[in-house]
């Protein structure tokens, strides 16, 4: 078979092709590193929110995120189980903590959580384990996928060993481990009892909570009880389902902060970059071969056909660019989720949104390159 007549143009240039792929390739890479530490930010600050055992959560209007909550009355969470609907509740304190590395001295900003010991609340890793120490006095489970900063407690525990540190000025133990991951928020996280948590924050008040988990019966309509409980309970406590409580803090990331902001800003540079260098390879090919179009003009070809070998070009260029820059853009996700401990995967979704905008990339240049083509007079140019 006859190779397309736009890869033919496109291998008469060998150096300009290899430019042209680079070129892509690097945009590819650039939009597919901004909507992956764009998509890591919003799923690793909601960790807690989806792995902590709800169908209801209350959270304090005032409250901006899950790492700065602000308190509320716990009688808020107990007022819910007059709705026949709920099961049961679970009272959750959270803040941040100063953890004392044990090894280097340093001290570090550490989110703690404080609940009873017999109440479920998370889904993760180690929770069910070692949850049953947490009954002792002054000791706390540690995640295993914090910071590195923190020192090698899953190390040291993991080979047996103990471990006893600072949290907030008092002597505690490290009891167990159980697996959560850090944010762009969260460095590392501890788990305490309610009772572990009050020695820890002497001056925070038992009836005065950060989260209230609510739990309802087999069958029933979450969205309807937190409706329901909405209308019951005062405006100083917001009721949102796992849904609700997920796009909020969600949207604190994308529209409260410029991280969100800039991460998309990153992914429409990128496109920009590898639209004006697509524009400029096709343009001086358009030119260099303006003799030959308008020889094919002359023939009888109409615009359709000449302007289809141009974009025909930008489309071999886009497929040809597209797969190097998804493959190191797999390597470096890889090597920046090993890094940072954030969620960053190549996902089928993103993958097929980057290739679209590639070629879409690809197709917007050739359209503008093409014009001087469609403006051609054979009889100006002989």
């Amino acid at each position: 078979m006859t190779p397309p007549l736009g890869w033919l143009q496109l291998r008469h240039r060998p150096l300009r092709l290899a430019v042209a792929l680079l070129g892509i390739g690097f945009a590819v890479l650039l939009i597919m590193m901004q909507l992956g530490f764009r998509s890591a930010l919003f799923d690793s600050a909601v960790r807690y929110h989806e792995r902590l055992n709800y169908d209801i959560a209350l959270f304090s209007p005032d409250s901006v995120f899950i790492v700065r909550p602000e308190a509320f009355s716990i009688r808020r969470l107990y007022d819910t189980l007059a709705d026949p609907d709920v099961a049961s509740v679970a009272p959750v304190y959270i803040f941040p903590a100063v953890w004392k590395n044990p090894w280097t001295n340093q001290r570090r900003t550490i989110l703690m959580l404080g609940f009873h010991p017999s109440d479920k609340i998370l889904d993760a890793p180690g929770f069910d384990a070692h949850r049953y120490l947490l009954r002792n006095q002054d000791t706390v489970l540690f995640d295993a996928r914090a910071r590195p900063e923190f020192g090698p407690v899953a190390k040291v525990l993991g080979d047996g060993g103990l471990l006893f540190t600072e949290v907030n000025n008092r002597n505690v133990r490290v009891g167990g481990l159980f697996e959560m991951g850090t944010s762009f928020g969260i460095d590392g996280s501890l788990l305490t009892s309610d009772d572990n948590w009050l020695r820890l924050f002497p001056d925070r008040n038992r009836n005065d909570i950060q989260l209230g988990l609510v739990t309802l019966k087999r069958g029933a309509n979450a969205d309807a009880v937190r409706d329901r409980l909405r209308a019951a309970l005062p405006e100083d406590v917001l009721v949102l389902t796992k849904a609700d409580f997920i796009a909020r803090e969600k949207d604190y990331w994308n529209r409260a902060t410029p991280i969100g902001y800039v991460f998309a800003f990153g992914a429409i540079m990128g496109l920009v970059v590898g639209a004006i260098i697509v524009y400029q390879i096709l343009f001086a090919d358009v030119s260099e071969h303006l003799h030959e179009y308008a020889t094919l003009r002359a023939m009888g070809y109409g615009n359709g056909f000449v302007s289809g070998i141009v974009l025909q070009q930008a489309a071999i260029l886009g497929v040809l660019g597209f797969l190097p820059g998804l493959a190191l853009a797999h390597f470096l996700y890889g090597r920046a989720a090993a890094a940072t401990s954030l969620p960053l995967e190549v996902t089928g979704e993103r993958v097929v949104l980057v290739f679209a905008l590639t070629l879409g990339m690809c197709a917007l240049s050739a359209l503008l390159a093409v014009r001087k083509v469609r403006r051609l007079d054979p009889a100006e140019v002989f």
